[in-house]
């Protein structure tokens, strides 16, 4: 776990290496995307800016992490916020919903739940006699797996079919999900006494961990000065629709993904395999959704192919929580007060892009 700190501002990602838009542009690809419109009547990049607005109205500071909620939402990836208590990761999620006219449901994680708590359960009607199956909260477009790992594996693992398969079985029958759908769980890193930390698997399965720390000062006093006052009585209506995340969803697996930028991504999976200071590696399943998520980004930034800059811009949230160190650096972050694991894990990946080939 990581320990929140200056290195992480509000989620914003890591500078890195500027590449020329130009590069790997297919021969004969216009430097613009097609126009894909929604039904609201906006492009994606219209789409991106429109939500985050609609966000910051009442959630400070959080424009780029509500970019990687809709990059997570577009490519079917699903997100862990991981950060200190009392900096609005609830409050955030349920705007993040709201905004996007999507049905919401939270889910807060106790070490008495059990699976049908999530998934719903099949009851005797009194009235019928007949057995029936009344759903869960799982349910929804949105759901808000708060404080997840105060639960223990065996409901954790309630989310594992959902978050695969767009489905739920229960008793021999499957229920699929709401569509766009996505879970965005929660934990808290500084309190580990009575949590179960999530399994590799379930990692595996997450799109992004982003790590958000304190907000800045001035962002901080503009959350103090605002919510100090009455609250408002209403908002303004959704910037989205459900529809117009559908269609970017077609939208970006159009975009186009050259040969020698699929290469860079799967040379920067193995490179996680190779280097000595990591113990295990990205899997397969990390490429599929880091091509995917790379082309989510190209496609909010408008255009209709991937460049090397839209790898490296997803490169950390996707790789951060897939990897596994080596202990002695484990130990080293923490007994030399460096701000616990995000540095390093930072600088791990930092060196394993920069020893990759950027496609010219």
């Amino acid at each position: 776990m990581t320990a929140p700190g200056p290195a992480v501002e509000h989620g914003k990602p890591a500078a890195a290496a500027s590449v020329p838009a130009s590069l790997s542009r297919p021969t004969g690809m216009a430097s613009s995307a097609p126009t894909f419109i929604g039904p609201s009547g906006l492009a994606p990049p219209d789409a991106l800016r429109s939500l985050q607005e609609s966000v910051a109205l009442t959630v400070i500071g959080y424009e780029e992490i509500v970019r990687l909620l809709a990059i997570a939402l577009v490519s079917e990836g699903h997100v862990l916020l991981e950060g200190a208590p009392g900096i609005a990761k609830t409050f955030l999620v349920r705007r993040f919903a709201d905004s996007l006219r999507l049905s919401f449901k939270r889910i807060q994680f106790t070490p008495d739940m059990l699976p049908s708590d999530i998934v719903g359960a099949v009851v005797l009607n009194p009235s019928s006699g007949a057995f029936e199956y009344r759903p869960g909260p799982i349910f929804a477009n949105v759901i808000l797996a708060d404080e997840i790992n105060r639960a223990p594996p065996k409901v954790q693992s309630a989310l594992l079919e959902a978050m695969q398969e767009h489905q739920v079985t229960v008793d021999g029958v499957a229920h699929p999900v709401p569509s766009p759908f996505i879970v965005i769980a929660t934990q808290n890193p500084i309190e580990q006494e009575g949590t179960y930390p999530l399994p590799e698997a379930e990692l595996d399965r997450l799109l992004f961990r982003i790590l958000i720390g304190y907000p800045g000062e001035n962002d901080e006093r503009t959350v103090v000065s605002q919510h100090s006052k009455a609250p408002a009585t209403h908002l303004p209506p959704p910037a989205l629709e459900a529809a117009d995340l559908v269609t970017f969803r077609d939208a970006a697996f159009t975009i186009h993904l050259a040969e020698d930028v699929l290469d860079y991504v799967v040379s920067i999976i193995r490179e996680t395999r190779h280097d000595p200071s990591i113990m295990i590696g990205a899997s397969p399943r990390a490429g599929v959704q880091f091509a995917r998520a790379a082309k989510a980004e190209a496609l909010f930034a408008g255009r209709s192919y991937v460049t090397p800059d839209d790898v490296k811009s997803v490169a950390f949230w996707v790789l951060n929580h897939r990897i596994a160190l080596q202990p002695e650096l484990v130990a080293a972050a923490y007994s030399e007060g460096t701000g616990g694991l995000e540095p390093i894990l930072r600088k791990v990946l930092s060196e394993g892009l920069e020893r990759r080939a950027v496609p010219r």
